[in-house]
């Protein structure tokens, strides 16, 4: 998986400024947030998490068929 780097902030720059990884993810679409250097959460918009729910309820139903 390719990450770009421009959307990787660490968990403390997340934690003493928020209104930046919201921005970025206005911008940016994602972002990528490290813990001890690490991937470790998404945050993406409501509007991109509502199409990931979508999407996976459409793979669930056509996998229960």
């Amino acid at each position: 998986m390719l990450i770009n780097t421009d959307v990787l902030i660490p968990m403390t720059d997340a934690n003493q400024n928020f209104s930046k990884v919201v921005r970025l993810v206005d911008e940016q679409g994602a972002v990528v947030i490290l813990k001890n250097n690490k991937p470790r959460y998404a945050v993406i918009s409501f509007s991109e998490y509502d199409g990931f729910l979508e999407y996976q309820k459409s793979m669930n139903d056509q996998t229960a068929d």
